[in-house]
């Protein structure tokens, strides 16, 4: 049975839990540039770059990952948002890539099983790949509009060298998450396509949008509506919203894409709003609570934490809807037909 299958199986009795933020654990550690840098030998510092602890401090990663899958993560994701080309230059340590995400894909894979092996109940891995600080919707430049940083073709081919790194790891789908611009997410499922073509099998793909306003866009000003149909064609395993906001304010936009989307949902808001130090407040009990009524409403398949989550929000999520009944997937006739009506619209 392929990982896909075995995912949506698993999600037809419960409701599923992903992990949590990774960068806030990290953090907690308080590690040196010794941490990070290792015997590495690069010429810039490393302090900061997360991604590379993969390599220098494995330790730490499987931690991070072990904590999470004892606090109930079904789906561990792996610690690679930024262990791409284009932020990994920011380190000097672009040529390092391929290691990162081959590392970063083992210990997820290895712990997932670990834990599957205990108790018969399968874990799944989703390697993660954030949108990168380039866009291709948008100018860096107000003077000149039609600037752009990168084109399409060159970001398809970093997310190639992360993904086929991920998967040759031995994770199960590839996460295109954090999404802030639709074309960069297409050019992502571009990425993965290549990949299938290459190893002549599926690669999952799950899909993640964060929001940049409470009216629901993302920064290439695209509704959560608007961005589903966007990429629908790339038959995503799951899609969802992450990071963007606290559990309260994306209430109304999880509704709307529960109702739309033919595929799982899964949703990992950020531990609340951050207070003027940047810092996260929001209790485990208070976001459980939150994406407890999400659950209740039958509109999430899948719930976990972003950005200041801990393993003790997962363990508090993975309590609150243990009995919840699973969002049922509608039918694609309705989605189509709306798909079809908006496209007529437009025309």
């Amino acid at each position: 049975m392929s990982a896909r299958d075995r995912l949506l199986a698993a999600a037809q009795s419960r409701v599923l839990i992903f992990d949590g933020a990774f960068g806030t654990q990290i953090q907690e550690r308080k590690l040196t540039e010794k941490d990070y840098a290792g015997d590495l030998g690069l010429p810039a510092d490393q302090k900061g770059n997360n991604d590379i602890l993969a390599l220098t401090r494995p330790d730490i990663i499987a931690d991070i990952t072990r904590a999470y899958l004892d606090a109930g993560s079904d789906v561990v994701s792996t610690n690679t948002f930024s262990a791409n080309r284009i932020s990994q230059a920011d380190y000097k340590a672009e040529h390092l890539v391929r290691e990162i995400n081959l590392a970063s894909g083992q210990i997820a894979r290895a712990l997932a099983d670990e834990y599957a092996a205990k108790d018969g109940k399968p874990r799944f891995v989703a390697g993660a790949i954030g949108p990168t600080n380039k866009t291709l919707s948008l100018s860096p430049d107000v003077e000149d509009p039609g600037f752009r940083e990168i084109d399409f073709d060159e970001l398809v081919d970093v997310y190639h060298e992360q993904a086929a790194a991920l998967v040759e790891g031995g994770v199960d789908f590839v996460l295109v998450e954090t999404v802030f611009d639709t074309l960069n997410a297409k050019a992502g499922v571009m990425a993965v396509k290549r990949l299938e073509r290459e190893l002549e099998r599926e690669v999952p793909v799950m899909i993640s949008m964060t929001l940049t306003d409470l009216s629901g866009r993302n920064l290439s000003g695209h509704t959560v509506e608007a961005f589903w149909y966007a990429v629908r064609h790339a038959k995503p395993v799951t899609i969802g919203l992450n990071c963007s906001f606290g559990a309260e304010q994306l209430r109304p936009h999880v509704k709307v894409l529960s109702q739309i989307a033919d595929t799982l949902l899964m949703v990992y808001p950020n531990a609340g709003l951050p207070n003027e130090l940047g810092q996260y407040d929001e209790m485990p009990e208070t976001t459980a609570g939150l994406v407890k009524d999400w659950a209740d409403h039958g509109q999430v398949n899948i719930l976990g934490g972003c950005c200041g989550s801990s393993p003790a929000h997962i363990s508090a999520i993975a309590a609150a809807v243990k009995d919840s009944r699973p969002r049922a997937v509608p039918s694609p006739e309705p989605a189509m037909r709306l798909a079809g009506l908006e496209a007529f619209i437009a025309a």
